[in-house]
């Protein structure tokens, strides 16, 4: 059976939300872009490490990156609105 990459949409979203580039979330984080877009891609399982560099960066509790092997159906309740509840 083929492992396929399963995007985390949620990331992604959150990082737009932000109005950040993925340039700008690796160079917060101080790692690299591509690795970054490997993991927004869902190609990467992040070190906790660099779960909790993103997750500062981007303001989210780092721990949805291991929450049932980030379960997109369940990241996908995330909405905007809380988002911008939370940074406001």
């Amino acid at each position: 059976m083929e492992n396929k990459a399963i995007p985390r949409i949620w990331l992604k979203n959150i990082r737009v939300e932000k109005g950040l580039t993925q340039q700008e979330v690796a160079s917060s984080g101080d790692f690299a872009r591509t690795y970054y877009t490997m993991v927004e891609q869902g190609k990467r399982k992040p070190s906790v490490d660099i779960a909790k560099s993103i997750a500062k960066v981007l303001d989210f509790k780092w721990t949805l990156f291991f929450d049932d092997e980030c379960n997109e159906s369940k990241h996908s309740d995330i909405d905007i609105v809380t988002i911008r509840d939370k940074t406001a």
